[in-house]
């Protein structure tokens, strides 16, 4: 599991993989990723939109912009927490992905950005 807080917004990433699929033809690689999002500051806050990108062995990367996340914007108060888990798919058993979160106070009325930090993505048969 990876960790970072950023002005008092603690992110948590765990991951897995999930098996191989045809997409298209192609083998992909299928992972999953939770994400633990914790409140750690004073005020209320609100996750608005998210920002990926996404990376493989191969060099290719993908880039992913979205309002919220699963189709929420959550609401978290001091003290609170929410998860979710999503997952995506790569033409290699290995990869990483990093982004972050555009967030606002609602004290200070202000946007800020939370860092997703950046995990790893590998199938377990491939490692050594």
């Amino acid at each position: 599991m990876v960790t970072q807080i950023t002005q008092g917004i603690k992110i948590s990433v765990r991951t897995s993989f999930e098996g191989t699929y045809y997409k298209n033809g192609r083998l992909h690689y299928a992972f999953c990723y939770e994400i633990s999002i914790e409140n750690h500051s004073k005020d209320s806050v609100q996750l608005m939109s998210r920002h990926w990108d996404i990376f493989d062995a191969l060099q290719n990367m993908e880039t992913v912009d979205g309002e919220g996340v699963i189709g929420k914007k959550p609401v978290l108060k001091p003290g609170e927490r929410y998860s979710y888990t999503s997952g995506c798919l790569l033409a290699s058993p290995f990869g990483a992905m990093r982004g972050y979160f555009n967030m606002i106070n609602f004290t200070t009325t202000r946007n800020f950005r939370v860092i997703v930090p950046s995990f790893k993505l590998s199938a377990d048969f491939a490692l050594n």
